[in-house]
């Protein structure tokens, strides 16, 4: 029997064996326990040590704190009819890095939003460090669900808002428009921004790897929607003024245009109108000279209707009555080495009717007669060289030279309507203060935002003006064609040449009617200005006049003024035909 197997039968240990059953059992357990003290440490870090900053970097990719974007006031006319309003519209983002590791769907991406994919592709490289990305803004919410339908990851939407204006170019001026973060740029969208924008909400989400909100976690901020804004704008006249001067801007061929309407009593603009305008809601497509707003950043000299504030200062004087004589014969004089001249030879006038046939001589000779610190002095009171204090953006002040610096030669050219610079609401301002018996309002824009007015010329002398004025409109003043049936009109027409560099333009006017109605009790003013006009007349009375007849014809039915003079003279339906001849003075005193 060998040896082995006597150890074996008896069972004796074995020395070459390896370590006992105990042994490996006892290792066992003390990897285990080693093992399982590492996790409980480094539970105890995750869970306890680290955890703020593991929590931060799981929020990081997964908790983000969104805008809840609100929508922007709306803006009503008078009447609660919407002019500006704000529609729900998607843009597309995306984080840059998620789409280029997916590069191979970049193709399909392009072609869903219209671009070139190699321009997409190196758009995102060139953003690769950021985690927002817009990729395509103000889409319809169609147009973005099929691009998101494509299911690109890291795209994703987001809800704004787009402003949409409902007459476009009939309203473009008054409100302007909002750029495409919703921020008002130009008109009352610009002067009321802040009332009218709102304030975004906050909330806190969860987004899946892909970027898709799973759940709303807490709101951050409640959102403030924007507040409604009431304009004392009546779309109603609006209207008309945009259709009866657009016709004129055809007809006579001018290059622009602008109209005023307001309301004597208040201040309130019921109505503003620039030509040529542009669509609010298609912004690409204008010019600034298309979006500027005429009747408040463009001036001009008034000529002839500068003359009643001449006459006022006459009869504020003392030294004038309406019943005045002055000789205007023969036709022109010579101040100063400037000649002075009327469209025709009118003689002996009175102070009306220097106002009725509208003549320079008349009126540059009785300003001369005045001191002029007191002319000076009127015209100031009426607005002109002031800000009319609308508040409207890029509103100008005009331009009125100090009374103690006015030479002879400046305070007759003054006297009838040259040597300054009004705008066309400036002068709507001064109209309304005349049509309210002598009280200035300055001009609003909102509804119910008019304020008491100031009395700058006493109810006497403010009567007499408005008594000549009425006979402007007669057959044998200036502006027959500005009559409207059954009711009485006082007006002024003027016709003044167009300054330029070393001068004046050849052959170049401004053609401007300012009138009131009803005449006996004044509710509106209309002031019109046409520029350029190249074709059959360029006169005040045939140009801008027939357009106060057609607009304030609507208005006195739209507003139920009732009538007051049911016998006025009226040559048909309508305005008076502007291309037959007028009795009387043609021209509105026409500078040389």
């Amino acid at each position: 029997m060998s040896k082995r197997t006597l150890h074996r039968d008896l069972q004796l240990p074995d020395r070459r064996r390896g370590p006992s059953a105990r042994k490996r059992l006892t290792l066992v357990v003390v990897l285990l326990g080693l093992a399982t003290l590492g996790l409980v440490v480094q539970a105890v870090r995750l869970q306890v040590v680290d955890k703020g900053f593991y929590q931060a970097q799981g929020n990081a990719r997964f908790l983000r704190q969104v805008k809840i974007p609100v929508s922007r006031g709306t803006i009503f006319d008078r009447n609660g009819e919407p002019l500006a309003v704000s529609t729900p519209v998607e843009s597309l983002w995306a984080n840059p890095k998620d789409v280029l590791d997916h590069d191979d769907r970049i193709p399909a991406l392009a072609h869903a939003l219209g671009v070139d994919p190699a321009e997409l592709k190196q758009r995102l490289i060139e953003r690769a460090d950021r985690e927002f990305v817009y990729l395509k803004r103000q889409m319809s919410p169609d147009a973005a669900k099929a691009v998101l339908d494509l299911d690109i990851p890291g795209v994703n939407e987001q809800r704004e808002y787009k402003r949409y204006y409902p007459m476009g170019a009939v309203t473009a001026h008054v409100l302007g428009f909002t750029n495409i973060d919703d921020e008002g740029q130009e008109g009352l969208e610009l002067a009321f921004n802040n009332w009218l924008s709102g304030k975004p909400g906050a909330k806190r989400v969860i987004r899946d790897n892909k970027g898709h909100t799973v759940e709303n976690v807490d709101l951050v901020r409640a959102p403030q929607p924007g507040r409604d804004l009431h304009l004392s704008i009546d779309n109603r006249l609006q209207y008309l003024a945009y259709s009866q001067l657009s016709d004129a801007l055809t007809k006579f061929e001018a290059s622009s245009a602008s109209m005023v309407v307001m309301d004597v009593r208040t201040g309130e603009v019921l109505a503003m109108v620039n030509l040529p305008s542009y669509n609010p809601n298609a912004i690409g497509n204008s010019t600034a000279a298309q979006r500027r707003n005429r009747a408040v950043t463009d001036v001009f000299e008034p000529g002839s209707t500068a003359k009643p504030f001449t006459i006022m200062a006459a009869l504020d004087s003392g030294k004038w009555t309406p019943t005045t004589k002055i000789d205007t014969s023969p036709g022109w004089y010579v101040l100063y080495g400037h000649t002075i001249k009327d469209d025709a030879n009118f003689g002996m006038l009175d102070t009306t009717g220097v106002i009725t046939k509208s003549s320079n001589i008349g009126a540059s000779k009785i300003a001369l007669t005045l001191n002029t610190e007191q002319m000076y002095d009127v015209f100031r009171s009426f607005g002109f060289g002031n800000s009319t204090e609308s508040g409207f953006p890029g509103e100008v002040s005009g331009y009125l030279p100090i009374g103690a610096d006015w030479r002879p030669i400046r305070q007759a050219t003054i006297g009838y309507g040259y040597g300054f610079n009004v705008t066309a609401l400036q002068l709507a301002q001064a109209y309304s203060a005349i049509a309210d018996g002598g009280v200035l309002h300055h001009p609003t824009f909102v509804k119910g935002g008019g304020k008491p007015g100031k009395r700058v010329i006493s109810p006497k002398i403010d009567h007499e003006i408005i008594q000549m004025l009425k006979t402007v409109v007669t057959k044998d003043g200036t502006a027959p064609s500005a009559q409207v049936a059954n009711y009485s009109v006082a007006g002024k027409t003027g016709t003044a040449r167009i300054a330029a560099a070393g001068g004046y333009s050849k052959g170049k006017y401004f053609s401007v009617f300012a009138g009131m109605i009803p005449a006996s009790d004044p509710r509106l003013v209309g002031v019109i200005m046409v520029r350029d006009a190249k074709k059959k007349s360029y006169f005040g009375g045939k140009v801008s006049a027939p357009v106060f007849s057609k607009v304030m014809a609507g208005a006195v039915r739209l507003l139920d003024i009732p009538p007051d003079d049911v016998k006025t003279w009226y040559t048909g339906v309508g305005a008076p035909d502007a291309s037959k001849p007028l009795a009387g003075s043609n021209g509105e005193g026409v500078a040389p």
